[in-house]
């Protein structure tokens, strides 16, 4: 009883000097009675503050407060009086300092924040605490002092007052109650109402949705307090984020049989609404228990079957993160679809928050099921199930020679992230090899690979067995599938198509790898082909091709490789001869012209026609051979010349014979370096690469490789022009030079029988001279002013034969210097190689020494 009564006159003694340092104001009773019952209802509050203990902290904010309101030098007095307050410790000093300083700053802002700033106005009751009358107050006072039971103290520098018998603490929070209900226009009970119904999209009594600010507001004529408006905004954030999954739901199965949307889509759309359902479910609930009565503030009401706002927003904790999560998802998602839809949302699954991970998974499970469902189809059956070009694969409709090369390819913008580079373009391949065999080869053997494929994997051959967070189980699958699938390919272009002896063929034929034939080919149509092109018949030249074939070891071949060879006429013009258009093409069919392409013909053609140009010059060498030896021997015969005109005969001959050894050693060398150091070097590389193939595209590589390597080392490629352009300049000279070997010896020929003649007895020169006469344009031309005409004549002819042929060797001299001093700067090291065969004794080298 002592220290309740010692309690009480510190409460009035506080109140009584607190009102007499207002001097202005002189305190009256009543003042000093309002004081001391706000002074009481403080006290007797069970309210909280909702920040943590801690009194520097509280220090350094009513410091701060002083500053900012330009009170400078009462915040440096606080400073000094708080340093002093906490210094003190120990008996009869204050142990919850921070409880003080607290009480102090919130009646500081109380009297602050209130209309009537003055004490002297009056105290009116802040909302949160007990409202007591004059008569309670007095009650409150005398009961006080006569209390047999004591259940109050000092707890944390907070006075705690207990139940008395009279209740006065319930009529407390009944007051407070009704004060709250004055001050509320609207009860808590219908804000949360019409919470739930902007939870599931639908305009509320008070809370409605306004499409300025793009959200549910409560309409500002509402008078309720500023927390609660705050609260109701925050739990409607709720409503806003369904209106959005909602509307995307509805809008994309309204437009479904759209291409913007497809299956994926779909699934989308089906697991965001199963969530809605379970929202559903829980608004369900949440519904019930808003029919019940929010209870009166009391220690009995903390638990019951009741939702207020502070409840509402307890049980909206999880959902509003899902519901933040679907709407992001539904943002970032609208304008996608496919693969790209699946993979926008795998980005949101590493993620820290488990709640967030396992939702997303799940969610990804649904979506990615039609795509799964694709790969599977497309790997295992090779169909392409993609109505609505939603998979990373895409095909195109061509022809069948075309389908490996154009059919399909990878789109990159459907390629989901959590499916890799080499993963996608394995994929492509497995499905691209199932066509190539069903629609190329008519083979049906890859459907025993597609099974043995799934047991190896561990899976099925049967729809949905995979699915996402299963990419190791996927990938498993495409690699054992692309293994026997991509095997049997090979063996069936190996052993059914016979790839490799139809390269083989090409080689020989179109290369000009086998000797005989070609020699005995360009024996028969050399008469044909010196003819004008335009007077060339092809059937003629077929027949032709057909006689080499039969005369040389390639009558020994497969019927089907000679069937597919065949003589093409190129495209002619005027003065075009038939050397200069005639050309063998090889009929690559179907599957065999996935690899032989027109393009990769076309390649083959220009190939050819440098080697049949290179063997032409051979041959014209070797004709001008054959005409010179014997004529050298019967040269002998002219020993009734004068020695002038033997001596000028015999140096136009060795000159001659000079130029073409000359001739003859660059043609042999430059025909070696083809046919050996390139052609037979490349096919080696090329068989080798053939045994390790382990795919079509790699068959395809080492083709295109061992191509490429012909074109560049056979001076046909883009960075070799300038010396194929020159050799073949050489290649015209030389034949130019044995235009003029054949005409030399017309006309050695033909002074060896003037001379002959003149040998003759008169009666048998009559005779002879009319044979000529026949056969000469200038009849007797030679004979008619006698031997020493016929002498005159010989050594200008022989003159003349002279100067053109120092012109050719002049010419061709000049043409390969050029041409070996080119092959130095080459790239290719091979056609370095090339320059040390033609100058291995290095007379180019010294006979024009570099300046």
């Amino acid at each position: 009883m002592e220290e309740e009564q010692r309690v009480t006159d510190l409460i009035k003694e506080l109140v009584l000097r607190l009102l007499s340092q207002n001097p202005q104001n002189p305190s009256s009773s009543i003042d000093t009675q309002k004081s001391l019952r706000y002074a009481i209802r403080i006290l007797s509050s069970r309210m909280t503050p909702s920040i943590a203990p801690d009194s520097a902290a509280i220090a350094e904010s009513i410091k701060r407060q002083l500053a900012t309101q330009g009170k400078s030098s009462q915040a440096l007095a606080f400073a000094d009086i708080y340093t002093k307050f906490a210094s003190k410790d120990g008996a009869g000093s204050i142990q919850n300092k921070w409880a003080v300083l607290y009480f102090l700053k919130v009646i500081s802002e109380d009297r602050k924040n209130r209309s009537d700033s003055r004490v002297s106005s009056g105290f009116s009751a802040p909302v949160g605490l007990p409202a007591f009358s004059d008569a309670e107050l007095g009650g409150y006072l005398g009961i006080s002092r006569n209390r047999e039971t004591l259940e109050k103290g000092w707890k944390n520098g907070v006075v705690l007052v207990s139940k008395d018998p009279e209740n006065l603490r319930e009529i407390a929070f009944r007051e407070f109650a009704n004060l709250g209900k004055e001050e509320n226009g609207v009860s808590e009970e219908v804000l949360v109402r019409d919470v739930l119904y902007a939870c599931q999209g639908i305009d509320g009594k008070y809370v409605k949705f306004d499409k300025s600010v793009d959200g549910y507001v409560l309409k500002d004529s509402i008078k309720v307090p500023r927390a609660t408006r705050i609260t109701v905004q925050k739990l409607c954030e709720l409503g806003w984020l369904f209106r959005k999954v909602k509307g995307y739901i509805s809008e994309s199965m309204d437009r479904f049989p759209a291409e913007d949307v497809g299956t994926v889509g779909q699934a989308f759309c089906a697991a965001l609404q199963d969530e809605l359902s379970h929202y559903y479910k829980l608004l369900a609930v949440l519904e019930a228990q808003s029919m019940n009565t929010i209870p009166l503030v009391s220690e009995t009401a903390s638990s019951g079957n009741y939702l207020s706002l502070r409840r509402l927003s307890v049980w909206f904790a999880e959902p509003v993160v899902k519901m933040r999560l679907m709407a992001v998802l539904v943002d970032k998602c609208r304008v996608l679809r496919g693969g790209a839809m699946a993979g926008a949302i795998h980005l949101h699954v590493q993620h820290g928050d488990p709640l967030v991970h396992e939702f997303m998974r799940q969610l990804l499970r649904r979506v990615c099921s039609p795509l799964f469902e694709m790969v599977t189809s497309w790997v295992l059956e090779g169909e392409l199930e993609d109505i609505f070009a939603e998979f990373f694969v895409l095909g195109h409709p061509v022809k069948a020679e075309s389908l490996w090369r154009e059919g399909y390819r990878l789109h990159a913008g459907m390629l989901p992230c959590f499916i890799s580079q080499s993963l996608a373009q394995r994929i492509l391949r497995t499905g691209k090899s199932i066509n190539f065999l069903r629609v190329c080869c008519e083979d049906r053997g890859w459907a025993d690979a597609t099974t043995e494929a799934a047991a190896a994997a561990g899976t099925t051959t049967r729809r949905g067995g995979l699915g996402y967070g299963e990419t190791d189980a996927l990938e498993s699958l495409v690699i054992e599938a692309a293994k026997r699938i991509d095997k049997h390919l090979l063996d069936v272009m190996y052993k059914q198509y016979k790839f490799k002896e139809h390269c083989l063929a090409i080689k020989r034929y179109l290369l000009l790898g086998q000797g005989d034939f070609v020699q005995y080919l360009m024996d028969i149509v050399g008469p044909e082909l010196s003819e004008p092109a335009n007077t060339i018949s092809s059937f003629k030249l077929a027949g032709l091709l057909e006689s080499a074939i039969r005369s040389s070891n390639a009558q020994y071949d497969d019927h089907d490789i000679l069937d597919r060879l065949r003589v093409k006429m190129m495209p002619h013009g005027t003065g075009d001869r038939g050397w200069d258009v005639f050309s063998l093409e090889y009929d690559a069919r179907v599957p065999l012209n996935t690899v032989f392409t027109e393009l990769v013909m076309a390649r083959y053609l220009r190939i050819f026609n440098f080697l049949w140009k290179l063997r032409r010059v051979e041959h014209a060498l070797i004709g001008a051979w054959k005409t010179m030896k014997p004529n050298c021997i019967t040269s002998n015969s002219f020993i009734k010349l004068q020695n002038a005109v033997k001596l000028q005969l015999l140096s136009t001959l060795r000159r001659y014979q000079v130029l073409w050894d000359e001739m003859n050693h660059f043609v042999t060398n430059l025909q070696y370096y083809i046919m050996f150091e390139v052609l037979e070097v490349s096919w080696s590389n090329f068989s080798n690469e053939m045994e390790v193939a382990k795919d079509l595209d790699d068959l395809l590589a080492a083709h295109d490789k061992y191509l490429n390597s012909i074109v560049e080392k056979s001076l046909l490629g883009e960075r070799s022009q300038n010396l194929y352009k020159t050799l073949f300049v050489l290649f015209d000279l030389i034949l130019r030079f044995q235009t003029h070997v054949d005409r030399l010896y017309e006309g050695i020929h033909e002074l060896q029988s003037r001379t002959m003649e003149s040998l003759l007895p008169s009666r048998d020169k009559a005779k002879s001279r009319r044979q000529l006469n026949d056969k000469t344009a200038e009849p007797g031309a030679w004979i008619s002013d006698g031997r020493k005409a016929l002498t005159q004549r010989a050594g200008e002819f022989l003159r003349n034969m002279g100067q053109d042929l120092d012109m050719i060797a002049k010419e061709y001299s000049s043409l390969l210097e050029g041409f070996i001093s080119q092959l130095p700067v080459q790239q290719h090291i091979d056609l370095k190689f090339l320059m040390f065969r033609l100058d291995f004794t290095e007379f180019y080298s010294q006979l024009h020494p570099k300046k």
